[in-house]
Protein backbone atom coordinates (compact mmCIF):
# COMPACT_ATOMS: atom_id res chain seq x y z
CA UNK A 1 0.00 0.00 0.00
CA UNK A 2 1.51 3.33 -0.78
CA UNK A 3 2.37 5.57 2.51
CA UNK A 4 -0.06 8.54 3.26
CA UNK A 5 1.16 12.01 1.87
CA UNK A 6 2.39 14.45 4.29
CA UNK A 7 0.84 17.74 3.45
CA UNK A 8 3.06 19.93 5.38
CA UNK A 9 5.87 18.73 3.36
CA UNK A 10 4.86 20.16 -0.11
CA UNK A 11 3.85 23.33 2.19
CA UNK A 12 7.11 23.68 3.39
CA UNK A 13 8.71 23.41 0.34
CA UNK A 14 6.40 26.26 -0.81
CA UNK A 15 7.83 28.60 2.10
CA UNK A 16 11.27 27.35 1.47
CA UNK A 17 10.95 28.43 -2.45
CA UNK A 18 9.35 31.90 -1.33
CA UNK A 19 12.57 32.51 1.07
CA UNK A 20 14.99 31.53 -1.58
CA UNK A 21 13.63 34.12 -3.80
CA UNK A 22 13.36 36.82 -0.98
CA UNK A 23 16.88 36.99 -0.43
CA UNK A 24 18.24 36.68 -3.60
CA UNK A 25 15.79 39.90 -4.43
CA UNK A 26 17.49 41.08 -1.16
CA UNK A 27 20.67 40.44 -2.57
CA UNK A 28 20.32 42.83 -5.67
CA UNK A 29 19.28 45.71 -4.21
CA UNK A 30 21.40 45.60 -0.76
CA UNK A 31 24.65 46.29 -2.19
CA UNK A 32 23.36 49.39 -4.39
CA UNK A 33 25.28 52.42 -4.11
CA UNK A 34 22.31 55.13 -3.56
CA UNK A 35 20.98 52.91 -0.33
CA UNK A 36 20.13 54.76 2.51
CA UNK A 37 20.91 52.76 5.95
CA UNK A 38 17.36 52.19 7.56
CA UNK A 39 16.53 50.18 3.84
CA UNK A 40 20.01 48.49 4.55
CA UNK A 41 19.35 47.85 8.70
CA UNK A 42 15.32 46.47 7.35
CA UNK A 43 16.98 44.56 4.26
CA UNK A 44 19.45 42.96 6.43
CA UNK A 45 17.09 41.70 9.00
CA UNK A 46 14.65 40.38 6.65
CA UNK A 47 17.59 38.62 5.03
CA UNK A 48 17.78 36.35 8.61
CA UNK A 49 13.95 35.35 7.72
CA UNK A 50 15.09 33.43 4.97
CA UNK A 51 17.86 31.36 5.78
CA UNK A 52 15.78 28.24 6.01
CA UNK A 53 15.34 28.38 2.28
CA UNK A 54 17.98 26.30 1.14
CA UNK A 55 18.37 23.97 4.30
CA UNK A 56 15.19 23.25 4.14
CA UNK A 57 15.03 22.12 0.03
CA UNK A 58 18.19 19.79 1.47
CA UNK A 59 15.85 18.25 4.55
CA UNK A 60 12.38 17.90 2.10
CA UNK A 61 14.92 15.93 -0.19
CA UNK A 62 16.16 13.66 2.11
CA UNK A 63 12.69 13.06 4.22
CA UNK A 64 11.39 12.61 0.39
CA UNK A 65 13.65 9.69 -0.65
CA UNK A 66 13.96 8.07 2.77
CA UNK A 67 9.79 7.81 3.17
CA UNK A 68 8.78 7.22 -0.17
CA UNK A 69 11.77 4.93 -0.95
CA UNK A 70 10.49 1.34 -0.62
CA UNK A 71 9.94 0.29 -3.71
CA UNK A 72 12.43 -2.64 -4.74
CA UNK A 73 13.79 -1.18 -8.34
CA UNK A 74 16.71 -1.56 -9.76
CA UNK A 75 19.58 1.32 -9.49
CA UNK A 76 19.69 2.11 -13.08
CA UNK A 77 16.25 2.86 -13.34
CA UNK A 78 16.14 4.83 -9.94
CA UNK A 79 19.04 7.10 -11.07
CA UNK A 80 17.50 7.41 -14.55
CA UNK A 81 14.24 9.03 -12.78
CA UNK A 82 16.33 11.23 -10.80
CA UNK A 83 18.42 12.16 -14.16
CA UNK A 84 15.53 12.82 -16.32
CA UNK A 85 13.75 14.90 -13.75
CA UNK A 86 16.64 16.92 -12.00
CA UNK A 87 19.85 16.72 -13.51
CA UNK A 88 18.19 17.48 -17.26
CA UNK A 89 16.21 20.67 -16.18
CA UNK A 90 19.63 21.65 -14.55
CA UNK A 91 21.27 21.17 -17.91
CA UNK A 92 18.70 23.33 -19.88
CA UNK A 93 18.82 26.11 -17.53
CA UNK A 94 22.40 25.81 -17.12
CA UNK A 95 22.77 26.65 -21.08
CA UNK A 96 20.31 29.48 -20.95
CA UNK A 97 22.41 30.92 -18.06
CA UNK A 98 25.72 30.53 -20.02
CA UNK A 99 24.46 32.06 -22.60
CA UNK A 100 22.79 34.77 -21.36
CA UNK A 101 25.56 35.89 -19.26
CA UNK A 102 28.58 36.25 -22.26
CA UNK A 103 28.97 39.20 -24.08
CA UNK A 104 28.58 36.78 -27.21
CA UNK A 105 28.63 37.28 -30.71
CA UNK A 106 27.84 34.67 -33.69
CA UNK A 107 31.90 33.99 -34.24
CA UNK A 108 32.04 32.98 -30.72
CA UNK A 109 30.02 30.01 -31.30
CA UNK A 110 32.99 28.98 -33.26
CA UNK A 111 35.59 28.91 -30.08
CA UNK A 112 36.16 26.14 -28.53
CA UNK A 113 36.52 28.01 -25.14
CA UNK A 114 32.84 29.28 -25.20
CA UNK A 115 31.81 25.52 -25.16
CA UNK A 116 34.87 24.71 -22.65
CA UNK A 117 33.08 27.42 -20.52
CA UNK A 118 29.86 26.10 -20.80
CA UNK A 119 31.31 22.88 -20.03
CA UNK A 120 32.64 24.13 -16.27
CA UNK A 121 29.47 25.54 -15.84
CA UNK A 122 27.92 21.86 -16.18
CA UNK A 123 30.29 21.15 -12.88
CA UNK A 124 30.52 24.61 -11.25
CA UNK A 125 27.67 26.50 -12.18
CA UNK A 126 28.77 30.51 -11.59
CA UNK A 127 26.15 32.13 -14.57
CA UNK A 128 23.52 30.72 -12.76
CA UNK A 129 24.82 31.19 -9.29
CA UNK A 130 21.83 29.70 -7.47
CA UNK A 131 22.47 26.14 -9.30
CA UNK A 132 25.04 24.67 -7.24
CA UNK A 133 22.09 23.18 -5.25
CA UNK A 134 21.69 21.11 -7.38
CA UNK A 135 25.17 19.50 -8.59
CA UNK A 136 25.36 19.34 -4.65
CA UNK A 137 22.10 17.75 -3.77
CA UNK A 138 22.30 14.86 -6.94
CA UNK A 139 25.58 14.09 -5.14
CA UNK A 140 23.23 12.47 -2.64
CA UNK A 141 21.16 11.07 -5.10
CA UNK A 142 23.54 9.07 -6.56
CA UNK A 143 24.84 7.84 -3.13
CA UNK A 144 21.54 7.34 -1.47
CA UNK A 145 20.96 3.38 -1.83
CA UNK A 146 24.40 3.81 0.22
CA UNK A 147 22.73 5.46 2.86
CA UNK A 148 19.51 3.42 2.39
CA UNK A 149 21.67 0.21 3.34
CA UNK A 150 23.29 2.12 6.39
CA UNK A 151 19.52 3.20 7.29
CA UNK A 152 18.81 -0.83 7.24
CA UNK A 153 21.43 -1.50 9.61
CA UNK A 154 20.55 0.93 12.08
CA UNK A 155 16.90 -0.19 11.92
CA UNK A 156 17.79 -3.90 12.49
CA UNK A 157 20.02 -2.46 15.60
CA UNK A 158 17.25 -0.33 16.85
CA UNK A 159 14.62 -3.69 16.69
CA UNK A 160 16.32 -4.94 20.02
CA UNK A 161 15.06 -1.90 22.05
CA UNK A 162 11.74 -0.88 22.75
CA UNK A 163 10.04 2.22 21.50
CA UNK A 164 11.32 4.82 23.99
CA UNK A 165 14.85 3.76 24.13
CA UNK A 166 14.44 3.52 20.16
CA UNK A 167 13.55 7.27 20.35
CA UNK A 168 16.19 7.97 23.50
CA UNK A 169 19.23 6.32 21.24
CA UNK A 170 17.80 8.08 17.68
CA UNK A 171 17.90 11.68 20.20
CA UNK A 172 21.34 11.05 21.16
CA UNK A 173 22.88 10.27 18.15
CA UNK A 174 21.49 13.20 16.78
CA UNK A 175 23.03 15.63 19.10
CA UNK A 176 26.34 13.94 18.62
CA UNK A 177 26.10 14.64 15.07
CA UNK A 178 24.92 18.53 15.53
CA UNK A 179 27.60 19.12 17.48
CA UNK A 180 29.83 17.47 15.22
CA UNK A 181 28.67 19.60 12.01
CA UNK A 182 28.35 22.86 14.56
CA UNK A 183 32.13 21.67 14.86
CA UNK A 184 32.50 21.38 10.80
CA UNK A 185 31.02 24.43 10.28
CA UNK A 186 33.39 26.34 12.29
CA UNK A 187 35.90 24.95 10.34
CA UNK A 188 34.58 25.98 7.57
CA UNK A 189 33.90 29.56 8.62
CA UNK A 190 36.95 30.64 10.51
CA UNK A 191 40.31 28.23 9.59
CA UNK A 192 39.60 26.41 5.85
CA UNK A 193 40.40 29.52 4.47
CA UNK A 194 44.05 29.37 5.80
CA UNK A 195 43.91 25.44 5.30
CA UNK A 196 43.48 26.17 1.41
CA UNK A 197 46.90 27.91 1.31
CA UNK A 198 48.98 24.96 2.86
CA UNK A 199 47.04 21.91 0.64
CA UNK A 200 48.03 20.62 -3.34
CA UNK A 201 45.50 22.33 -5.71
CA UNK A 202 43.17 19.13 -5.77
CA UNK A 203 42.18 19.64 -2.07
CA UNK A 204 42.39 23.52 -2.36
CA UNK A 205 39.84 23.69 -4.81
CA UNK A 206 37.65 20.88 -3.13
CA UNK A 207 37.87 23.36 0.38
CA UNK A 208 37.13 26.40 -2.09
CA UNK A 209 34.35 24.84 -3.81
CA UNK A 210 32.75 23.32 -0.68
CA UNK A 211 29.27 24.97 -0.74
CA UNK A 212 28.97 22.61 -3.71
CA UNK A 213 29.52 19.18 -1.24
CA UNK A 214 27.02 17.56 0.08
CA UNK A 215 28.97 16.44 3.18
CA UNK A 216 28.32 20.13 4.11
CA UNK A 217 25.01 19.73 4.64
CA UNK A 218 24.76 16.41 6.15
CA UNK A 219 22.79 17.13 9.63
CA UNK A 220 20.18 18.45 7.47
CA UNK A 221 19.74 14.98 5.57
CA UNK A 222 19.98 13.53 8.57
CA UNK A 223 17.51 15.35 10.23
CA UNK A 224 15.57 14.37 7.07
CA UNK A 225 15.89 11.06 7.80
CA UNK A 226 14.22 11.25 11.21
CA UNK A 227 11.70 12.81 10.10
CA UNK A 228 10.99 10.45 7.29
CA UNK A 229 11.29 7.56 9.47
CA UNK A 230 9.63 8.88 12.49
CA UNK A 231 7.11 11.54 11.38
CA UNK A 232 4.75 11.53 14.04
CA UNK A 233 7.20 11.82 16.70
CA UNK A 234 9.17 14.57 14.51
CA UNK A 235 5.13 16.40 14.60
CA UNK A 236 4.94 15.69 18.23
CA UNK A 237 8.44 17.52 18.78
CA UNK A 238 7.58 20.41 16.47
CA UNK A 239 4.81 21.06 18.17
CA UNK A 240 5.30 20.37 21.88
CA UNK A 241 8.60 22.76 21.27
CA UNK A 242 6.49 25.41 18.78
CA UNK A 243 5.59 27.80 22.24
CA UNK A 244 9.51 27.97 23.55
CA UNK A 245 11.08 27.78 20.18
CA UNK A 246 9.18 31.30 19.31
CA UNK A 247 11.68 33.02 22.00
CA UNK A 248 14.48 30.87 21.08
CA UNK A 249 14.05 31.68 17.38
CA UNK A 250 13.26 35.69 18.42
CA UNK A 251 16.70 35.39 20.77
CA UNK A 252 18.74 34.20 17.45
CA UNK A 253 17.18 36.29 15.20
CA UNK A 254 18.09 39.40 17.17
CA UNK A 255 21.46 38.38 18.01
CA UNK A 256 22.65 37.62 14.24
CA UNK A 257 20.95 40.44 13.17
CA UNK A 258 23.13 42.48 15.73
CA UNK A 259 26.49 41.08 15.10
CA UNK A 260 25.64 41.48 11.50
CA UNK A 261 25.29 44.96 11.61
CA UNK A 262 28.34 45.23 14.04
CA UNK A 263 30.75 43.88 11.71
CA UNK A 264 29.17 45.06 8.44
CA UNK A 265 30.73 49.15 9.00
CA UNK A 266 29.39 51.34 6.65
CA UNK A 267 28.67 48.49 3.71
CA UNK A 268 26.00 45.51 4.90
CA UNK A 269 27.72 42.19 4.26
CA UNK A 270 25.29 39.34 3.83
CA UNK A 271 28.19 37.22 3.88
CA UNK A 272 28.61 37.23 7.66
CA UNK A 273 25.06 35.13 7.58
CA UNK A 274 26.41 32.39 5.55
CA UNK A 275 25.09 28.64 5.56
CA UNK A 276 27.91 27.51 6.49
CA UNK A 277 28.43 29.01 10.06
CA UNK A 278 27.60 28.12 13.78
CA UNK A 279 25.20 30.37 14.59
CA UNK A 280 23.45 30.23 11.36
CA UNK A 281 22.92 26.80 11.72
CA UNK A 282 21.37 27.00 15.25
CA UNK A 283 18.96 29.67 13.78
CA UNK A 284 17.97 27.16 10.86
CA UNK A 285 17.15 24.43 12.87
CA UNK A 286 15.23 26.48 15.41
CA UNK A 287 13.14 27.88 12.34
CA UNK A 288 12.77 24.51 10.97
CA UNK A 289 11.18 23.31 13.94
CA UNK A 290 9.06 26.24 13.65
CA UNK A 291 7.78 26.66 10.88
CA UNK A 292 6.76 22.99 10.91
CA UNK A 293 5.40 23.47 14.21
CA UNK A 294 3.39 26.38 13.08
CA UNK A 295 1.95 24.28 9.57
CA UNK A 296 0.79 21.66 12.03
CA UNK A 297 -1.02 24.35 14.19
CA UNK A 298 -2.43 25.69 10.43
CA UNK A 299 -3.93 22.20 9.61
CA UNK A 300 -6.60 22.85 12.68
CA UNK A 301 -7.93 25.91 11.29
CA UNK A 302 -10.32 25.55 8.26
CA UNK A 303 -9.20 29.53 7.63
CA UNK A 304 -6.43 28.62 6.84
CA UNK A 305 -7.11 26.33 4.24
CA UNK A 306 -7.07 29.25 0.89
CA UNK A 307 -3.08 29.92 3.04
CA UNK A 308 -2.12 26.30 2.66
CA UNK A 309 -3.76 25.50 -0.71
CA UNK A 310 -1.62 28.72 -2.00
CA UNK A 311 1.52 26.99 -0.43
CA UNK A 312 0.74 23.75 -1.30
CA UNK A 313 0.22 24.83 -5.42
CA UNK A 314 3.85 26.80 -5.10
CA UNK A 315 5.33 23.38 -3.49
CA UNK A 316 4.54 21.51 -6.65
CA UNK A 317 5.97 23.94 -8.96
CA UNK A 318 8.98 24.99 -6.82
CA UNK A 319 11.95 23.20 -8.57
CA UNK A 320 10.79 24.83 -11.90
CA UNK A 321 10.18 28.07 -10.11
CA UNK A 322 13.97 27.77 -8.76
CA UNK A 323 15.38 27.18 -12.08
CA UNK A 324 13.82 30.28 -13.59
CA UNK A 325 14.23 32.84 -10.87
CA UNK A 326 17.03 34.26 -11.32
CA UNK A 327 16.74 35.16 -14.96
CA UNK A 328 13.79 36.64 -14.33
CA UNK A 329 15.31 38.83 -11.47
CA UNK A 330 17.94 39.53 -13.82
CA UNK A 331 15.50 40.55 -16.36
CA UNK A 332 13.76 42.79 -13.60
CA UNK A 333 17.31 44.31 -12.34
CA UNK A 334 18.16 45.25 -16.07
CA UNK A 335 15.21 48.00 -15.52
CA UNK A 336 15.80 48.72 -11.88
CA UNK A 337 19.66 48.99 -11.55
CA UNK A 338 20.11 52.15 -13.75
CA UNK A 339 17.17 54.02 -11.26
CA UNK A 340 17.71 55.90 -8.21
CA UNK A 341 15.75 54.53 -5.39
CA UNK A 342 16.59 56.81 -2.51
CA UNK A 343 14.79 55.91 0.05
CA UNK A 344 12.73 52.98 -1.42
CA UNK A 345 15.34 50.07 -1.55
CA UNK A 346 12.99 48.23 1.07
CA UNK A 347 9.89 48.68 -0.92
CA UNK A 348 11.68 47.83 -4.03
CA UNK A 349 12.78 44.65 -2.89
CA UNK A 350 9.12 43.35 -1.40
CA UNK A 351 7.29 44.36 -4.98
CA UNK A 352 10.59 43.12 -7.29
CA UNK A 353 9.95 39.81 -5.06
CA UNK A 354 6.26 39.29 -5.43
CA UNK A 355 6.73 39.89 -9.05
CA UNK A 356 9.73 37.22 -9.30
CA UNK A 357 7.71 34.31 -7.52
CA UNK A 358 5.00 34.75 -9.30
CA UNK A 359 6.11 34.96 -12.89
CA UNK A 360 8.69 32.25 -12.07
CA UNK A 361 5.74 29.91 -10.86
CA UNK A 362 4.00 30.75 -13.68
CA UNK A 363 6.72 30.08 -16.16
CA UNK A 364 7.26 26.53 -14.44
CA UNK A 365 3.25 25.96 -14.48
CA UNK A 366 3.10 26.81 -18.11
CA UNK A 367 6.04 24.44 -18.88
CA UNK A 368 5.16 21.91 -17.14
CA UNK A 369 1.42 21.72 -18.91
CA UNK A 370 3.29 21.19 -22.09
CA UNK A 371 4.92 18.64 -24.08
CA UNK A 372 8.00 18.17 -23.11
CA UNK A 373 7.85 20.46 -20.13
CA UNK A 374 8.78 18.11 -17.85
CA UNK A 375 12.10 17.64 -19.14
CA UNK A 376 12.96 21.63 -18.45
CA UNK A 377 11.30 22.41 -15.04
CA UNK A 378 11.10 18.64 -14.07
CA UNK A 379 8.02 16.62 -12.93
CA UNK A 380 5.41 18.86 -11.44
CA UNK A 381 4.42 15.77 -9.33
CA UNK A 382 7.32 14.19 -7.33
CA UNK A 383 8.42 10.72 -8.00
CA UNK A 384 7.47 8.59 -5.63
CA UNK A 385 9.76 5.36 -7.31
CA UNK A 386 13.19 5.44 -5.87
CA UNK A 387 15.67 2.12 -5.27
CA UNK A 388 15.79 0.53 -2.14
CA UNK A 389 18.32 -2.26 -1.23
CA UNK A 390 16.60 -3.24 1.70
CA UNK A 391 13.14 -3.16 3.12
CA UNK A 392 12.77 -0.56 6.39
CA UNK A 393 9.89 -1.74 7.63
CA UNK A 394 9.54 -2.18 11.52
CA UNK A 395 7.63 -4.57 13.57
CA UNK A 396 4.19 -2.88 13.44
CA UNK A 397 3.35 -0.86 16.41
CA UNK A 398 0.00 1.84 17.11
CA UNK A 399 1.59 4.89 16.00
CA UNK A 400 2.72 3.19 13.09
CA UNK A 401 -0.27 1.73 12.32
CA UNK A 402 -1.76 5.24 11.48
CA UNK A 403 0.07 5.46 8.58
CA UNK A 404 3.91 6.57 9.68
CA UNK A 405 6.65 4.72 9.91
CA UNK A 406 8.46 5.31 13.35
CA UNK A 407 12.01 4.65 13.28
CA UNK A 408 11.99 4.93 16.99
Amino acid sequence: MSKPRIAEWTELRGLAYLAVVLQHCIGEYIYRSDIQQPDSVMLAMLYHLTRFGTPAFVFLSSALLFYHGNKPIGYPRYIGRRFRDIYVPFLCWTIVYWICTQNWSTAQWGQISFYQGMFKEMIIPVSGYHLWFVVMIFQFYILFPLFAKAAGQVQTFLRRYSLKRRKQLVLAVMLIAAAAYALLLHWSYYDMITWSTRLPAFWEALLDYRTYNFVMYFFYLMLGAVCAYMTDTWRGLAQQTLPWNVFVFIGLFMLMGHTMLIQSGDTINLNISTYLKPSTFVLIVSQLLLLYGLLLHLQKDKRSEPFRRMLNWIGRYSFGGYLVHALVLSFISYFTRPLSLGDHHFTATLITFVVVASASLGISWLFAHLPGGSWIVGSKVRQRLNWRPLRFQLPSSKRASKGTQELG
